[in-house]
């Protein structure tokens, strides 16, 4: 039982501290906002627009997307590269395929013209 005592004192702190901020939190704060303050704001101009009411390019999102892939992309060559020497010529070949999955389907997006932005 005494291999549990330091998780049960992490728990108890990882769910007090939280609680005593937001309890903290709310005793300081503020009043209530002035509602010149809870405006909207944008570059010191006053919003011409609601932002709800302007519909976006679907082109937007896609290029949004298409940047996280990539981005992931290279978020995975950072371990291979760092463990190249352990995995040799299987991670080599593992890779290889990884980026040209990823190739064929960034061939795949310019050819339909998603990365257009026109």
């Amino acid at each position: 039982m005494e291999h549990y005592v330091p998780i049960l004192v992490f728990s108890v702190v990882a769910i007090t501290i939280p609680i005593l901020l937001l309890l903290v939190t709310k005793v300081i704060r503020a009043g209530s906002p002035d509602p010149i303050k809870a405006e909207p704001y944008e570059c010191g101009v006053e919003p011409t627009s609601f932002a709800l009411d302007t519909r976006f390019s679907i082109r937007y999102y896609v290029i949004a997307v298409l940047f996280v892939v990539f981005d992931v992309e290279t978020i995975f060559l950072f371990p291979w590269a760092v463990s190249f020497d352990r995995l040799a010529l299987f991670g080599f070949v593992e890779m290889v395929i990884f980026l040209a999955i990823l190739l064929v389907g960034y061939v795949y997006a310019w050819k339909r013209g998603a990365l257009e932005w026109a």
